[in-house]
């Protein structure tokens, strides 16, 4: 069984959202990172971008296969997580903490409402 911690907010394309005051942390789940193999690179954003809710953002390769990343919110890019340049495998090790892809300041915080939370989420990958 995935764990996927239970304070998080979910999409269908398997990305998670932490949302605390006025930022929103951005990765893949456990369950992507499963499915995609080991991680090679990722290709970001830059920061300052502004992106809409289920705008792709970037890239996960993996060995087998790219996957496209997906926006969960509409909002401003305020960081990247830069660790990954050198250790792109922390999205498989530690998806949920030290994998985190990107954060931003959303400006549509209502948008949250439309995310799934983690048990609607272990539903959908049964």
């Amino acid at each position: 069984m995935m764990n996927n911690p239970d304070n998080l907010f979910y999409t269908k394309e398997h990305e998670w959202v932490n949302l605390k005051e006025n930022k929103a942390v951005i990765g893949i789940t456990d369950y992507a990172q499963g499915q995609l193999g080991d991680v090679i690179f990722i290709e970001f954003p830059k920061v300052g971008q502004e992106i809409n809710a289920g705008d792709v953002f970037g890239e996960v390769e993996a060995v087998k296969t790219v996957s496209e990343l997906y926006a969960p919110l509409s909002g401003t890019i305020i960081e990247l997580n830069e660790e990954l340049e050198n250790s792109p495998d922390l999205v498989n090790n530690d998806p949920y903490g030290g994998g985190w892809i990107i954060k931003i300041s959303p400006n549509k915080p209502d948008e949250r409402d439309e995310l799934m939370n983690f048990l609607s989420y272990e539903e959908l990958i049964g």
